[in-house]
């Protein structure tokens, strides 16, 4: 590991990297996605099945998205997500018919599928030029920090604007204001971060598709790199399906709290989750930043990878057990565990994967990590959904929180697993 005296550069690249992840997570509807889809009619199944949806397409979109972003050029195909996003998000707002909703989600998967793993290859492509590279886990994190401090304002906002429209859509539109800025931000990254691409000739172009296909489908024939990928992305996709189930424990738990007891339901229900999630986000950011120091008391970034996966998932676990036994307080403290230990856990990833994959083609790598992630989202969200819907909340999570325990056995990485090329 680095010498963690060494401090990171605070360049203009660093605040620029920094805003646009604060500007990516002001999507103002993530407090309250599942209560706007429930809103609109929809069972926790359609939930799921639109989730499931969203993560097919982008699972589809990554590999032809990811080498584009290595062969054509990071920035180009991080301009073109956020125009997909911004038409997602208009059509979110427009229409409320399940089909319509999930062509919007095809559109938010094109986003995913661009960025996913390029902005991280873009980082990557910085440090390696600045000679920094043996920071990555710090340098990572703290701008990850900065998502989540984004994610914590995007919470207050957001409940501001229920409070004072009283409803939810509005949430939608809203979302493209940040978006367009975050575009225009990602425009003025240098050219020189796209990495080595070929645009002289289509023979050029055609020999760096080929190179990049035949070292991205190397990753799946490693053994060690696979592992570790699948490690990551198993957690990361469970998490991702489970955490929007804190707004019905939290819904909940208003119905049965007397707190504001003067305000319309809908305006309650806005000002404790837009609280909660901004406690939550302005932790997790603390949690990001101290992500490194975190990772330097285990032996090994394999041995925190491992027991942080253990203790997320047992936190999910009790989370639906508590929310059985009607405990919501107790319950959303598990889910502040599981949002914080997610944070701890992906610089910490990020630093195991770059370790394994080559560093010409990182986009395509960490686009792999991100297709496997929307593989298990794709799995168990419709599952969640149905679980919920046939067994009720509680024990929808408990069940997944087991599933998740069998499949830590064949997912976990070894202690003598070797380094890959990183060069």
């Amino acid at each position: 590991m680095a010498d963690q005296k060494r401090k990171i550069p605070r360049d203009k690249m660093f605040y620029q990297f920094s805003a646009y992840g604060f500007l990516k997570n002001l999507r103002f509807f993530d407090p309250f996605i599942i209560l706007i889809f429930r809103s609109y009619g929809l069972s926790y199944l359609q939930i799921g099945f639109l989730y499931s949806i969203r993560d097919v397409a982008t699972n589809i979109l990554e590999i032809p998205t990811g080498l584009l972003a290595d062969s054509f050029g990071r920035k180009k195909a991080m301009i073109g997500a956020f125009a997909s996003y911004i038409v997602s998000f208009v059509i979110l707002y427009f229409f409320k018919q399940f089909w319509v909703l999930a062509l919007a989600m095809v559109l938010f998967a094109s986003g995913e599928a661009f960025r996913s793993g390029t902005h991280k290859a873009l980082i990557l492509e910085y440090l390696k030029i600045n000679s920094i590279s043996d920071l990555k886990v710090a340098y990572y994190g703290m701008t990850r920090s900065a998502s989540q401090m984004g994610s914590a304002f995007n919470a207050l906002i957001a409940a501001g604007l229920v409070f004072y429209t009283g409803n939810y859509r509005i949430m939608f539109l809203a979302a493209a204001l940040p978006y367009a800025l975050d575009l225009v931000n990602l425009a003025s990254y240098p050219a020189e971060l796209d990495g080595k691409i070929f645009p002289e000739s289509k023979k050029a172009v055609g020999d760096r598709v080929k190179e990049t296909l035949a070292v991205f489908w190397g990753v799946f024939r490693n053994e060690k790199q696979l592992r570790s990928l699948l490690n990551s992305a198993s957690y990361s996709g469970v998490f991702k399906i489970s955490k929007d189930y804190l707004q019905p424990v939290l819904a909940a738990w208003v119905l049965s709290a007397t707190i504001f007891p003067g305000l319309e339901a809908t305006r309650r229900e806005a000002v404790i989750i837009g609280l909660v999630y901004f406690a939550i986000y302005l932790m997790t950011s603390f949690a990001s930043r101290r992500a490194y120091t975190i990772s330097n008391r285990f032996s090994s970034l394999i041995k925190a990878v491992n027991i942080t996966y253990l203790a997320g998932i047992g936190l999910l676990l009790a989370a639906g057990i508590l929310t059985y036994l009607e405990l919501e307080t107790l319950a959303v403290l598990c889910f502040l565990g599981m949002f914080l230990i997610n944070n701890i856990r992906r610089p910490i990833n990020v630093g195991v994967i770059s370790d394994r994959i080559s560093s010409r083609v990182m986009a395509s790598g960490l686009s792999a990590e991100s297709q496997l992630t929307t593989i298990f989202t794709a799995l168990f969200a419709p599952v969640l959904g149905y679980l919920v819907d046939r067994f009720g909340l509680g024990n929808g999570l408990s069940m997944l929180g087991m599933v998740m325990f069998l499949i830590f056995i064949p997912v976990r990485i070894l202690d003598d697993d070797p380094e890959g090329d990183s060069k």
